[in-house]
């Protein structure tokens, strides 16, 4: 199976902070299958360490209110065209960033506070047919 996973899952250093994501089961559920890892953030020209984003009424912007609609958009068709390339059978994401985020996303006050809703990749995977999971649905290991 080809399992394409977000790169801070993996241990890549490219959150908004510098850090990354680790997790070990999804490690183990992978163990054997063919990994992809993407950053859409990364692809989209952002760099690390960057502002944290989120989106505001369907735009993607930073806390100070500067968009990066843009990048996030770009780095997600980059993704997606990788996706449909190497047609990957299943997408695991992180939870709750405005890229990858599948269930819930952060509302758009930079308060911390929840809603469901989908980050920007995690939406235009969907929307493309592809099998997406959020990594806090991983059951196993």
């Amino acid at each position: 199976m080809k399992i394409m996973v977000s790169a801070c899952l993996m241990g890549d250093n490219v959150k908004y902070s510098g850090g990354n994501n680790f997790n070990e089961k999804l490690l183990k559920f992978t163990e054997g299958h063919e990994i992809i890892k993407v950053c859409p953030e990364i692809m989209g020209g952002l760099p690390v360490p960057r502002a944290p984003g989120e989106i505001v009424d369907g735009v993607v912007r930073n806390e100070d209110g500067t968009s990066v609609d843009f990048e996030y958009k770009t780095g997600a068709e980059k993704a997606l065209e990788i996706a449909k390339a190497e047609q990957v059978d299943l997408v695991i994401l992180q939870s709750r960033s405005p890229s990858c985020g599948v269930n819930q996303i952060y509302d758009g006050t930079f308060s911390g506070n929840l809603i469901n809703g989908s980050g920007v990749f995690a939406e235009m995977m969907k929307n493309n047919g592809f099998k997406v999971m959020d990594i806090e649905d991983l059951q196993c290991c």
